[in-house]
This record gives C-alpha cells, sequence and structure tokens, in this order.
C-alpha cells in the first residue's frame, strides 16, 4: 500500500506543475495528465506525434466525476458500464469543463470509468479526470507490456510510475460511442 501511495503523491507533483506521466492503466500502459490542462494535454500529443483531431480519451474515477464532466449522461451508460465483463470507454455527447484540446471535432470525448486500485485513487487525489492513451507514438503499435514501450516515450514523459512493469495487457478497452439522441454505436469491442 505506502508504494502506492508514494507513486501517487509522485504523480501528482509532476501533474500539478502541468506535466506527463507514464502509468500502468486497467488496460495497457498509457500516458497521462490533467484533463484540465490544455497545455499538457498539447505536450502527450507531441510525444505522440498525434493530429489534434484524433481525440484522446479520459479517466475518471466514478459515476459522480463523470457527471461533473458531462452535460447529460444518458441512463442507458449506468447499465453498460454496470455490467460490462471489459473495461469499457464510453464516448458522450457534449464534455464540459475540459480541456477543449481533448475534445472532438464533434463535441464529444471518451470517459472510462476506472475499476483499477492505482488509477482510482490517483484521479481521487487528482480530484479532476486524467487523460489516457496508448504508450506509442501514433501509428505505431500498441506495447501489450512496459517493456515494449518505446526509448522515445520513455524519456518524453516527466515521470514514469513504478508500478506493475510485468503485467501484460494484449487489449485496450471496449469502446462504445452514446449518442444523447438514442443512438448506440460500438467503436471497439
Amino acid at each position: 500500500m505506502e508504494k502506492i501511495d508514494q507513486e501517487i503523491r509522485n504523480c501528482l507533483e509532476v501533474i500539478k506543475k502541468g506535466g506527463i506521466i507514464l502509468y500502468p492503466t486497467d488496460t495497457v500502459w498509457g500516458i497521462g495528465c490533467d484533463a484540465t490542462n490544455a497545455d499538457a494535454v498539447d505536450k502527450i500529443y507531441k510525444l505522440k506525434k498525434r493530429e489534434e483531431s484524433k481525440a484522446l480519451i479520459c479517466l475518471v474515477s466514478n459515476f459522480k466525476m463523470l457527471e461533473q464532466y458531462v452535460e447529460d449522461v444518458p441512463e442507458m451508460a449506468y447499465d453498460i458500464l454496470k455490467y460490462a465483463k471489459k473495461p469499457t470507454t464510453v464516448i458522450y455527447d457534449k464534455p464540459i469543463r475540459i480541456a477543449e484540446n481533448l475534445v472532438g471535432d464533434d463535441d464529444t470525448l471518451g470517459i472510462r470509468v476506472v475499476r483499477d486500485k492505482f488509477c482510482s485513487e490517483l484521479i481521487k487525489k487528482m480530484r479532476r479526470p486524467l487523460v489516457s492513451t496508448s504508450a506509442n507514438i501514433s501509428s505505431q503499435p500498441t506495447p501489450q507490456s512496459f517493456d515494449q514501450i518505446t526509448p522515445q516515450i520513455l524519456k518524453g514523459v516527466d515521470y514514469v510510475v513504478n508500478l506493475q512493469r510485468s503485467k501484460k495487457s494484449p487489449s485496450p478497452s471496449a469502446i462504445i460511442k452514446l449518442s444523447n439522441d438514442g443512438q448506440v454505436k460500438v467503436i471497439r469491442k
């Protein structure tokens, strides 16, 4: 427990200064920052060599936090998330109080309510959503373990979390788009 607490303190210090971290998520290793800090978000786009038109996702610690950053959470989202067998990212219409460069051109944002202990505790202490994007340069394969993360990414972040480095995560989250007009679209199973 002490190790997790120390890692969370280290992350908070970096994130509060607008830095970016490399951390284990409930799926693959992720690059993250404060989702309300546009400059920090910009650093991630630059590191990944990713076009800003390709949106990133955010992690929140619970439904209450989700409701603070989405204007109107569709009722169906709660059922989908409650019964999901694997980590599931939902794309919502009209995100609010979030860095503008995170929001898609169509005014949407992918958000995942995490169950992972480390991520959940970090986000609770941040009191803000955490950006999460796979730890790779755009168009390169997603690393399935810490060992597969390239030196360019390792050197490009401000802090690397020292937890779960031997964990293998073969797959990213499922992605479902829930429009406020009731449309449901599965983007990635």
